[in-house]
Order: structure tokens, then sequence, then C-alpha cells
């Protein structure tokens, strides 16, 4: 690595991603120093060669780029207020959970201790940092993110600057993470009947990643049809799903498989199918999760 881009960078909190963070930085040989509540926890990293500073006040002054991996932006706050002085004129990098309005609220108060600011997510398992095709984004000033980026590319190669609107990788996370849940849950249903037949849940994994594949490879025509309010010339109608209901709950007592996270869902359709949008696209239901009164 070329010398000008050896930046020195401390990493503050180092739970499994805040250690995976660091590491990275330090194979790729930036003088990294590191901090958390735990000193313990920085003895592995230590070894591989990163500093630990005995405060955090102390770890923040070792470095121009302070990246804070915690929990949540309260978590932040908490860890960074006794440093807050030593913050004016270095560049606050936060990758942690949380909402838009906590990472606004994050952005002022960096701001108004000098510092500036960009909001981030890794979008990966600890053990994908440093990967060529790990995804991580950023929301704030393009040009901190510009001055930057060479060093936090090393976190993951599909590293984006989503705007500069300092809450968009929080909405981003948050808009992005909304349907993992329901498809776990899913997949978690189906391995239910299939141990229930005496199967294996490994049996379903390659039909289930090919279905997947199928649900990502229509998500750009929901998401036009989303945009122009269109739903007239549908790929799938609710009316599908919503005949699909009393099949699904027979399948599910027969097994003796509790199924009443879809209650939800089912009763959503339900709603979509008294407004008259039977004949429309699935992706109508997005009018009903976006306002409560009825669609013409």
């Amino acid at each position: 690595m070329a010398k000008e881009r050896r930046t020195a960078v401390t990493v503050i909190g180092l739970g499994l991603m805040g250690s995976a963070l660091a590491r990275a930085f330090v194979r790729a040989g930036h003088p990294t120093t590191v901090w958390n509540r735990s000193p313990s926890k920085a003895a592995a990293l230590v070894a591989e060669g990163a500093g630990a500073a005995g405060s955090v006040a102390a770890a923040v002054a070792s470095s121009p780029l302070v990246i804070a991996c915690l929990s949540t932006y309260d978590a932040t706050l908490a860890a960074l207020d006794p440093a807050a002085p030593e913050l004016r004129g270095r560049t606050l990098v936060t990758l942690n959970s949380g909402t838009p309005a906590g990472a606004r609220r994050m952005a002022r108060w960096a701001a108004g201790h000098g510092a500036r600011f960009l909001d981030g997510a890794v979008k990966d398992v600890p053990t994908a940092v440093g990967g060529a095709d790990t995804l991580l984004y950023y929301g704030g000033d393009r040009e901190v993110f510009e001055e930057y980026e060479p060093v936090l590319r090393v976190l993951g190669g599909d590293t984006v600057h989503l705007g500069s609107e300092p809450d968009l990788a929080a909405l981003y996370e948050t808009a992005v993470g909304v349907p993992l849940l329901p498809a776990l849950l899913g997949f978690f249903e189906g391995a239910a009947l299939m141990r229930e037949r005496g199967l294996e849940a490994a049996a379903l994994v390659p039909y289930s990643v090919r279905w997947l594949e199928m649900i990502a490879s229509v998500l750009p025509l929901f998401a036009r049809e989303i945009d122009s309010g269109d739903y007239s010339d549908p790929v799938s109608t609710v009316a599908t799903f919503h005949a699909g209901i009393p099949e699904a709950a027979h399948a599910a007592r027969e097994a003796g498989v509790d199924t009443a996270w879809r209650e939800a869902m089912d009763e959503l359709l339900e709603r979509a199918v008294a407004q008259g949008l039977g004949d429309r696209s699935i992706a109508a239901l997005y009018e009903l999760l976006r306002r409560p009164e009825p669609v013409s």
C-alpha cells in the first residue's frame, strides 16, 4: 500500500463486527487504534498489530478517522461523550443499528463537537468484512466520503455513497432489512412441515434458494409498479395469494405447525380483496401499507 494511503484509524467497539473492522484495517496496513469498555477484547487485535488506547478520549485523539461500531446510536453517544472534545477536526463514521432519526441526531451531535460525519451500514456478516464483494453503504457529506473512500473500501469492495443526507444509510438499512425475518420465518415454517414428515430441513435448501432467486428477479418489476402506481398488468395478482390462504392453513393444521405469525399478512390480503384489488398486482399491497384509506 502506498504511503499516502496509510491513514491512521481508530475503531471504537470491539464486538464481533467491530473486531472484524479493526482487523481489516490492520491487515491493510493502516495504523489502527482500538478501544472497548472491556479492555480484554482488544488483546487479540493488539497481538495482530493494533494499538490499544487506555481511554476512549485517547483512542479518538489517536486518529483523524474514528469508526464507531456499537449496538445503537444511544450506545455510541454514551461511549463517545467523554471524548467529545477530542472529536474537533476529526471524521466520525458510525456503523451501528438504529433509526433515521437516530442518525440525524448523531450527525447534529458530531457537528456540534466540530467533527465531520458519515453514517454507514455493513450489509454482511463479520467474517465477510474485507471481501471484494462485501457491501457497505454510507450517507453524509460526499467530500468526506471521497476523501476517505480508499480507506473505507478496505472494509468491503462494494462501498457505496447513497447521498448527502446523514440518515440515508439508516433509512436503507431499515427498509432493506424488513424482508429478512418474514423470509426466515417462512423457511422455518417450511422446515417444520418437512420435519413433521420425517424429512430433513436441509432437503429444502436448494429449492428455497431457487425460490428466493425468483423473488429477487421480480423485485425490479414490483418497484416499477409501486413507483408508477400502475398495478393493472400483473404477473401475480392479489387474488392468487388470497386464494392460497385456506390451503396453507390446512397444511399447517395437518402438520401441527403454528402459523400465527402469518395472520397479519392474511388480514392484509383480505382487506385488499375487500377493496376491489383482487385483480391487481400483488405489489398493490404497498398502497394499503402506505395509507389506511381505501384505494380508488
